[in-house]
């Protein structure tokens, strides 16, 4: 089955294919021309270097006033001009990007993003002869081949023409594998608005057949319920809750449909509808990590549709994901109010606070929002998770526990709060505790690798249920053979248990994955010392000492370079000096 992620990832596969190329050559320069035509370092000089460090740095705003200052000192290189474009429209500076883009459309060799911008705008302001002349140009290669069918087919309702022809102009998306999803979307979108709503209710039902996104449902229910059928409309928005039963967003759309009021259409004229096939592109780039390209086209839908909602979540994500935070905050600040995605974007302007240590306005927003819907835990489980990460665990506790009690019966999917929970009572040395919260996460998730490493790690390291932790890590190993601590991990149980000859091979395993980590060189060490291969153990306990951070680990590391380890019957009666840390942390996921 094809989920709706799946669909986004087979559209942005199909074209990640035609259009992986660095971002200048989404804007028409060529490889070639790039490596030829770098600015006249003669003259500003110093502003482009500075403008390529920036951008090379991620700091768009940045790059493009340096790239600015740059082509204001040589305003005739198309380099220059290229980049700064692409820059501006990041920054979402739409008319200082509209001036560079009708300057780079009047050059040889068309840019094609710089293109798609000016189309957009000339549809946004009715001038449809510049966009059908500018569409026509366009040549059909890379993301064109995609853009340009949605352009025409847009271009062809905007014009009033009937909507066979803007399906013949959708025809090669239909053609191309992957992309039967975007194409009846669109056909629907066109036949609807034509006017035409039973031959527009075929294409909206495929749309429809394999978990679809929210966005698909808000223009699927829409249809429905503009058509009276009010039950489909129901049983669509049911199906979007229970495949997201965390989400918040269905919860609008059946409110409203409860009222008996016929909702206004979504798509009102043809300059929505590329507002929307930008959007759709752009979120299949989103999802596959390229955001660069992702986020111009979602300043272009904005440009067309200034209240497009969830333009400005993924705009907010993506910069999130660069670590741009008052930049993802004004994104999110944008959707407060809105009835869809405002509790959604608050729960993501705490997160950003906190990534910018804003501790305490993150918890602030965090305690508000938990107050206001006392029903949910999504609030409370991020409270908690802040609370742990600043190391105040008997806060991070209470926080979990509540959520827990909110919950009543927990599901699969809540393992994760009792696995957090658990790492807060190991950290207060509440043993107890922990073992029985790892316990019932594993209930819950039995292959989850990281419990099975973590309690199965702390049972050897109390001498506890040997057998039975040995093959929980050893479990823990199959699903993650290359994540170096788990293998450590083993390699670390066996060493306990005293069988040092098979320790050593797991551990080198280990070093191979992580050739850095004082931890796993130190076990390494210890596991070659016990074998008899001395020199080797100090070598390993060097690089352990070089990376250590802790002064007492680097005490017992010099300790044990100095005077080795004591003899191997204390260490199998498990009399050594030398314990073992506490399992690593690894995150839920």
């Amino acid at each position: 089955m094809m989920t709706s992620r799946t669909k986004y990832s087979v559209v942005a596969a199909a074209l990640l294919m035609t259009a992986n190329l660095p971002l200048f050559a989404l804007v028409g320069a060529t490889p070639a021309a790039a490596a030829s035509g770098e600015p006249k370092l003669a003259i500003g000089t110093g502003s482009y270097l500075a403008g390529r460090f920036a951008q090379h740095q991620d700091d768009w705003d940045a790059a493009a006033q340096y790239m600015e200052q740059a082509l204001a000192a040589n305003p005739s290189d198309l380099s220059l001009l290229r980049r700064a474009y692409i820059l501006k429209l990041g920054e979402g500076e739409m008319d200082t990007a509209l001036d560079m883009a009708k300057r780079l459309t009047s050059q040889d060799g068309e840019p094609q993003l710089s293109a798609v911008l000016l189309i957009a705008d000339a549809l946004k302001n009715g001038r449809l002869d510049e966009a059908e002349a500018l569409t026509r140009r366009m040549p059909r290669e890379g993301l064109a081949l995609f853009i340009g069918p949605l352009y025409d087919a847009w271009l062809s309702v905007a014009k009033g023409e009937d909507t066979a022809k803007a399906q013949q102009a959708l025809a090669p998306l239909e053609a191309r594998s992957g992309f039967a999803a975007l194409y009846n979307l669109h056909l629907a979108l066109i036949l609807d608005l034509g006017g035409k709503p039973s031959e527009a209710a075929g294409p909206y039902n495929r749309t429809t057949e394999n978990e679809p996104p929210l966005r698909v449902v808000q223009l699927v229910g829409n249809f429905l319920e503009r058509q009276g059928r009010r039950d489909e409309a129901k049983a669509l928005y049911e199906s979007f809750r229970a495949n997201n039963p965390e989400s918040l967003m269905a919860e609008p759309m059946l409110k409203a449909l409860e009222s008996g009021t016929p909702p206004q259409p979504i798509i009102t004229d043809a300059a929505h509808g590329v507002a929307e096939a930008l959007f759709d592109l752009g979120i299949a780039l989103h999802q596959e990590g390229a955001e660069e390209t992702a986020l111009l086209f979602a300043r272009i839908a904005l440009h067309l549709r200034p209240d497009m909602a969830l333009a400005h979540l993924m705009i907010g994500d993506i910069m999130e994901s660069r670590e741009h935070y008052e930049k993802a905050q004004s994104a999110y600040k944008a959707l407060e109010q809105d009835p869809t995605l405002g509790w959604t974007a608050r729960l993501r302007m705490a997160d950003s606070l906190a990534q910018m240590e804003r501790t305490d306005e993150a918890i602030a927003l965090f305690s508000q929002l938990v107050a206001e819907r006392p029903e949910r835990t999504d609030a409370l489980v991020r409270l908690g998770d802040l609370y742990r990460i600043a190391k105040r665990y008997d806060e991070a506790v209470d926080a979990y526990t509540k959520a827990l009690e909110r919950i009543g019966a927990p599901l699969e999917r809540h393992w994760a709060i009792f696995y957090a929970r658990a790492l807060c009572f190991d950290k207060l040395d509440r043993w107890p505790q922990t073992e029985t919260d790892l316990k019932k996460a594993l209930e819950l998730q039995p292959d989850e690798p990281y419990l099975l490493n973590y309690l199965g790690y702390s049972w050897v390291d109390r001498g506890q249920n040997l057998d039975r932790a040995k093959a929980m890590i050893e479990r823990a190993v199959e699903l993650k053979p290359r994540d170096g601590y788990i293998v450590d991990s083993l390699g670390w149980a066996l060493y306990q248990i005293g069988e040092f000859e098979v320790a050593v091979g797991k551990l080198e395993r280990a070093v191979e994955l992580r050739p850095v980590d004082s931890t796993i060189n130190d076990h390494l060490g210890d596991a070659y010392w016990r074998v008899g291969r001395h020199t080797e153990a100090r070598f390993q306990w060097q690089r352990a000492l070089r990376t250590a951070e802790e002064e007492k680990d680097k005490e017992a590391i010099r300790a044990k370079i100095d005077k080795g380890l004591a003899d191997i019957q204390a260490a199998k009666a498990g009399k050594m000096d030398d314990a073992p840390p506490k399992p690593r942390e690894n995150k839920p996921r």
